[in-house]
């Protein structure tokens, strides 16, 4: 069997890697930055966020326009306005700019992640639906991973601007990758008639013209209790993930006491961890599973709300007395949640009606960003109240407990949502 599919999942994966590069680039940078412009602990939080503010207002629009005019217009539109964004902030004069500039970025990067779960839809057969998302999920954490250290390198050796310039040349190769290459199955000349044969068989989402110019049920979605769910179970997540995102080097720094090199090499450690089992647990293992017929529903929830329990580990981390203990806790929180995180954003896929999965997916990432706004801010003002990083994992890990009780109660079997009717 032809694997073009597969060559779009690394496509994909390689957009959200530079996602990510440009959200760990204001990380890294952050003693240079103060140095610069001079900035408490506390507007680092709000400029951490800064990108959240409009990243998370515009997901619901980004998936209706997704549903509505499709992956490839909706991505080469976003992709650009990220590139612009990227070298905006290497030119910032101040602390106003550099804010200008997270905004624009979030404006770009918007549709992100609601176009990609649309798209595995599209080109993914059910069976291979979680390996396929864990291809693009997994560079959420591969990102920190790679892009810490060499970031933290190029910061050392030529100053924190070519950080976000380095990040603009590679947003620039990503949209050319994705001109050139993106295209819905039913539009790609490829595509061999077996493989799109063997997508369709195996349940990938039908491309329905007519249901997506009648527009996504955006309401028809929010009254359905399974949508609360998963909003909610991966709300939880993305607040420890941006915590970790935004503030484990400084943690490493100011609680364990050491240096930015080492705090960005040391900080790389968990985010390996985290790709490691974005792929083999919660992509390779939980489809292995299903095409060895386990029942599908029960394999996802076992990872998903088992996944989500090893995020407690967070609690460890703001006990650890030492940088390895500190190190060994968000390892096991951030692996766990890691290998819950494909299994969420592959359901979208999987329950939403047709054409209705860029609203579902952007429904799932507006409550995704709430909870990023809120962690970079609220850990600023519990560090700068406190001068310790105790209680803002306690937060993180409550909120969690929360999580857990959303995947359980309300999203539960995981069945389809029903089919609104066209008017």
């Amino acid at each position: 069997m032809p694997r073009r599919r597969w060559g779009i999942a690394l496509l994909l994966g390689f957009g959200v890697l530079v996602n990510y590069f440009d959200r760990v680039n204001l990380s890294v940078s952050r003693d240079a930055l103060e140095a610069s412009f001079g900035m408490s602990a506390v507007m680092f939080g709000y400029l951490s966020s800064a990108y959240n503010w409009t990243y998370a207002a515009l997901q619901l629009p980004s998936g209706l326009l997704l549903d509505r005019f499709g992956v490839r217009r909706i991505g080469i539109f976003s992709t650009m306005v990220w590139s612009i964004a990227s070298f905006g902030a290497a030119i910032s004069s101040g602390i106003g700019s550099l804010f200008g500039a997270r905004l624009l970025l979030g404006i770009g990067e918007a549709p992100t992640f609601p176009g990609n779960s649309k798209a595995t839809g599209y080109w993914f057969p059910k069976d291979e639906r979680s390996l396929a998302t864990a291809v693009f999920d997994a560079a959420a954490k591969l990102s920190p991973a790679i892009g810490i250290p060499v970031l933290g390198v190029v910061l050392l050796h030529f100053g924190w601007r070519w950080n976000f310039a380095v990040t603009g040349l590679i947003s620039v190769l990503y949209f050319a990758l994705f001109y050139a290459f993106y295209r819905n199955p039913s539009e790609d000349t490829s595509l061999t008639a077996a493989e799109r044969e063997f997508i369709a068989r195996g349940g990938a989402q039908p491309e329905d013209r007519v249901r997506a110019d009648k527009g996504a049920p955006l309401l028809h979605l929010l009254r359905q209790r399974r949508v609360w769910g998963l909003t909610l179970g991966s709300a939880s997540y993305n607040y420890c993930f941006y915590l970790l995102l935004s503030w484990l080097p400084t943690y490493l720094s100011d609680a364990h006491h050491i240096d930015l090199l080492h705090s960005a090499l040391y900080t790389s450690v968990p985010w390996i961890i985290a790709a490691a089992l974005d792929l083999a647990v919660g992509g390779w293992l939980v489809d292995a599973l299903i095409q060895r017929g386990r029942d599908s529903v029960r394999v996802r929830q076992v990872v998903l709300i088992g996944g989500t329990a090893l995020g407690l580990g967070i609690f460890g981390a703001g006990n650890a007395q030492s940088a390895a203990t500190a190190l060994f806790w968000i390892s096991v929180s951030i692996g766990g949640l890691s290998a819950a995180s494909p299994v969420c954003w592959s359901i979208p896929s999987l329950i939403a009606p047709r054409e209705s999965v860029g609203t579902l997916g952007g429904i799932l990432n507006f409550g995704n960003q709430l909870a990023g706004i809120a962690a970079p801010v609220a850990t600023g003002y519990v560090v700068q109240a406190t001068h310790s990083f105790f209680w803002a994992f306690a937060a993180a890990g409550g909120f969690l407990l929360v999580g857990i009780g959303g995947y359980i109660f309300l999203l539960g079997d995981m069945e389809p949502v029903p089919e609104p009717a066209l008017t």
